[in-house]
């Protein structure tokens, strides 16, 4: 579930918070889902997968993954992302671009602290993206930190990142493929809106 908290009066904020109310209510599977996309100018890739928006909290969106994974080095040499929600239950895409940064590790330690147990055993236990032997190798290792380890203390490789859209697309589709496109744009820390034909 996505958490909200000291939302902006700004017309964008509140449009997501209503749309995604709208979503939730029609039952859409996890609806705080989204495609993060990122550039590594070291590699000079683009990539995409999905993660898990767990606040928005001001103009911080949140989500958490491993500091020594693919993403997290992406983030680091690129600080742009694009975000992606996809909400078929209410026929709505949102689409963001944003810069990225790290967030307070106190907020991760929180955050880490309250996560059910066999979550944390998997982020202790992974090497996010790196080759292991096996499937089975990596059961086994997750069984030897669920036994064994503190659950509750985050790993230093662990944490938070937060965005900060400054472009905002709010697509929903219609049977007639006249979709509805209204975007905001930051500009000089003023949002200004427009609508895009289809």
């Amino acid at each position: 579930m996505l958490e909200f908290s000291n939302l902006p009066d700004s017309r964008p904020y509140q449009l997501f918070h209503q749309y995604y109310q709208e979503a939730e209510a029609a039952n859409q599977v996890l609806a705080y889902a989204f495609a993060v996309s990122s550039y590594n100018p070291s590699t000079k890739i683009v990539d995409s997968r999905f993660v898990n928006l767990k606040y928005i909290d001001g103009n911080d969106w949140i989500f958490f993954t491993n500091y020594k994974g693919p993403k997290a080095q992406a983030f680091e040499g690129h600080n742009q992302i694009s975000a992606l929600f996809n909400w078929t239950a209410t026929r709505m895409q949102i689409r963001i671009k944003a810069t990225i940064k790290k967030i307070d590790l106190i907020k991760s330690d929180e955050h880490f602290k309250g996560r059910i147990k066999e979550k944390n055993a998997v982020a202790i236990a992974s090497n996010q993206s790196q080759k292991i032997e096996s499937y089975e190798a990596i059961e086994e290792k997750y069984k030897k930190v669920l036994e064994n380890e503190d659950l509750s203390k985050r790993p230093d490789y662990w944490g938070g990142f937060a965005f900060s859209p400054f472009y905002i697309e709010f697509w929903n589709g219609k049977d007639t493929r006249l979709n509805h496109r209204q975007v905001f744009e930051l500009i000089d820390e003023d949002w200004q809106d427009s609508i895009l034909q289809p």
